[in-house]
Parts: structure tokens; sequence; C-alpha cells
């Protein structure tokens, strides 16, 4: 039984190296180019890991081979088998972490791919809060804030893509209980699109770690 392990952030990443190695396919026909890309692609993929044994390696390296549309989805299809689900997570355990909405509408979590999910979210438009649980380091982090309609395009903070923003306001204890602020930063307005497009965790969890502190 083959044992998963690449985050959906890093296939995000994969299938972009994908994408551009067929792009080049379609468009460059310079031999050296060809292997140049090739060989980025593979380099670039078997990167983003810092442990893998032989056979992950050789799977991350395939990438490099194909030649056609076809072969290059069939791959992709074959690095879904591998892919370490987001945490299993329940609606109990998702209103501890928020204790303070007492009327905390929970998505419904037997729809949510979990494969494909890098932090879970969801906004109760009701009162325009946007909820995000985040696993890290063994446990649960829960954040929400009020999320406002940007009216405009622009890159995430999270996936970098461009598209419909809303601001993002949390409130965080400054230095005492007594004492808050609050941080703010532009995201997806659309949840999964931005975590089918994800291929970096690192101003995630700078953000994320930021107001729980």
């Amino acid at each position: 039984m083959q044992t998963p392990f690449i985050q959906n952030h890093q296939y995000n990443y994969i299938y972009k190296q994908a994408e551009f190695l067929l792009k080049t396919l379609r468009s460059v026909v310079d031999p050296k180019v060809l292997d140049t890309v090739r060989y980025t692609v593979s380099t670039n993929a078997v990167g983003l890991f810092q442990e893998l044994t032989l056979e992950q390696k050789q799977l991350l390296e395939q990438l490099s081979t194909y030649n056609t549309l076809h072969d290059v989805q069939q791959y992709l299809n074959q690095l879904e088998g591998h892919l370490i689900a987001f945490p299993e997570v329940s609606a109990k355990q998702i209103q501890k972490l928020f204790p303070k909405a007492k009327k905390l509408k929970v998505p419904d979590l037997e729809s949510i791919d979990y494969a494909h999910t890098t932090y879970l979210r969801w906004t109760d438009i009701a009162t325009s809060r946007l909820f995000i649980v985040y696993p890290y380091e063994g446990r649960f982090l829960g954040i929400e804030g009020r999320i406002t309609a940007a009216n405009k395009k622009g890159y995430c903070m999270f996936c970098h893509r461009h598209q419909e923003l809303g601001f993002f306001n949390v409130k965080t204890k400054a230095h005492s209980p007594d004492n808050f602020s609050s941080i703010g930063q532009y995201v997806c307005m659309d949840h999964a699109a931005c975590n089918h497009s994800i291929t970096d965790i690192t101003m995630l969890e700078r953000f994320l770690l930021s107001t729980v502190k």
C-alpha cells in the first residue's frame, strides 16, 4: 500500500510545472531548450520535499519524460493517489475552536474534498464572518474575522492568484486580554479556487500565526 507523501499545495505546484512543460512542448522545437525545461520541472518537483524514498523521487522525476497532454493528465491522476488529505475534523472540534461564535454555522464536512484542501474555510454570509481551520504541529488553529468584498481583482495573499478579493480583518490581543489590535490582508473570495491554486504555505502560516499570538 502506497504511503501518501504529497500535500495539496505541493500537488498544485507540480500541476503548474506540468502546465509549463506542456506549454513548452507546444511552442519550442529546440531540443536543448526542451531538455533544459524537462530538467527544470523535474528538479523543481523533487526540490519541494526534504525527504523522499527512492520510489517517491523516481515518481516525481517521471514528469519530465512525458510528451502529450494525455500522458501528463494520467500522471497527475496517479499523483492524486499519493495526496495527504486534510486531517479529519468534526463539527464538535470546530465549535470548540470558536467558543465565542454561539450560533456558528459549520460547513457540510461530508462535501469537502479533503485531498485538495490546504486550509478549511467558510463564510457566514449573514454576519460577513470568515472562519479558517488549519492543522499546525498536531493541533488545529481556528481563526475568524470579518471579510468585506473589495470589488476589485488583485493577488490573494494566500495563493497569489489574480482574482476577486475580499479584505479579511482579524482582531488580535495586542499585549493584554483587554487590549486589542487588528491585522488584515486581501484574500480570495472563492474558497475552493484558493485551495486549488495555493502552491506555498509560507504566507498563509505567517498570517494565521500572527493572529493567534
